[in-house]
């Protein structure tokens, strides 16, 4: 497990963009990277078969999904003279890095734009080549194929890359049973880029795409109970804990401190709950849930709307970039720690400096994580102060005050 991040000097640079330069076939790219984006300050071997294996037609259309920095489509765009590339990602940080290697390496032919798969896009657009750096979640990435070949034109090609860990091989498989055919591409420490290509209009095993998640607005609902007050939530493959609500959020909920007339910040909201019930506990206060993901956004957005709630909003955001000139009373928060397969611990280091950057005087901060994270440090260097609230087996709640 990677050690606790300094907060002196590497977390006051957490929101500005470095660039780095990748050579691709004797050619160099300037991508645009920063903290929270997946195979920051390294090479990511999955994207790198792309950009290297994948042989994109002169004058095609090209649609990048789970885009990243954006690498294979600037590869696309100058080496081989794609007509148009967009590029999409569920992720707000992965779509400004991508905008930003497409103005570094000076391309104008490209479009970029937040949301998962095909979703942003016009459902008319037609497409020659759809490369896809294949998520963990298998559902996301069956949505991900669906939308490729739904968009593909005969002959055209889907190709996906990714990690073994990361369920490359089972993804090759449901790329086979969509497309009827797969051939890999490459392999590289433990990755591997697999393409097929669209010989008919429907697809080879219909059963794949019987799914009814497979929609853009299909949303799996959960009925929870928190703290005693019910509350119907929704959420999307991929999200955090999409699937059922998960034990932090419970403790969190349980320990949280949450005043009438108290403005609160959910930091990293996933589908809701938290925001949700600080919502109701406050009764007069507004709450604001923030995620960077798109897909949770637009799940809380949905709770939100379908609950009646009138002192809720949701926003993307970058941690709390999005929210920097409102100041609240309370932060929750559950810092994702995982960037892929990886432990990253550079960005709840940042959710705690910029939950005290929001605070109003006096404001307070509630902190769930396992136990097993070194946490404590870093509020108590930031806050100066430090309480535990809940002390478990697996998880822990700590607070602060500014």
């Amino acid at each position: 497990m990677s050690s606790a991040p300094s907060v002196s000097a590497p977390l006051l640079d957490y929101h500005a963009w470095r660039r780095r330069t990748v050579a691709i076939s004797g050619a160099s790219y300037i991508v645009a990277t920063k903290p929270g984006l997946p195979a920051h300050g390294r090479d990511d071997a999955a994207m790198l078969l792309l950009a290297e294996r994948v042989l994109v037609p002169p004058g095609a259309i090209v649609v990048q999904m789970q885009c990243g920095s954006g690498l294979f489509g600037a590869v696309a765009a100058l080496a081989h003279g794609a007509a148009h590339v967009y590029l999409t990602d569920r992720s707000v940080v992965a779509v400004e890095a991508a905008r930003r290697t497409m103005m570094h390496n000076e391309i104008d032919n490209a479009t970029v734009l937040a949301g998962h798969g095909s979703m942003p896009l016009d459902p008319a657009l037609r497409a020659d080549v759809v490369a896809i750096r294949i998520p963990t979640e298998k559902l996301a990435v069956l949505q991900l194929l669906a939308d490729a070949f739904a968009m593909l034109r005969i002959g055209g090609q889907c190709c996906i890359a990714g990690a073994t860990n990361e369920g490359v091989k089972s993804a090759a498989t449901l790329l086979k049973s969509l497309f009827g055919n797969a051939t890999v591409l490459g392999t590289e420490s433990g990755h591997r880029a697999v393409m097929a290509v669209k010989r008919a209009p429907t697809a080879s095993d219909t059963t794949v795409l019987a799914n009814p998640a497979l929609k853009h607005d299909a949303f799996h609902a959960l009925d929870v109970t928190l703290r005693g007050e019910s509350m119907e939530l929704f959420s999307r493959p991929g999200v955090f804990s999409w699937e059922h609500l998960d034990e932090a959020t419970t403790i969190l909920a349980e320990c949280m401190d949450v005043r009438r007339g108290d403005d609160v910040l959910d930091l990293g909201c996933g589908s809701g709950p938290l925001g949700m019930l600080a919502a109701r506990l406050s009764v007069t206060g507004q709450v604001c849930m923030v995620d960077v993901d798109t897909e949770a956004v637009r799940c809380a957005s949905r709770a939100i709307e379908r609950a009646g709630r009138t002192n809720c909003d949701v926003l993307t955001s970058d941690v709390a970039s999005s929210v920097r000139d409102r100041r609240f009373d309370l932060v929750l928060t559950n810092p994702p720690f995982h960037l892929g397969k990886g432990t990253d611990l550079e960005v709840p280091a940042q959710f705690i400096v910029d939950a005290w950057q929001v605070l109003k005087p006096g404001g307070r901060l509630a902190l769930v994580a396992n136990r097993t994270l070194p946490y404590e440090r870093i509020i108590h260097e930031r806050f100066g102060n430090l309480v535990t609230l809940f002390d478990g087996r697996r998880f822990k709640v700590l607070g602060a005050t500014r």
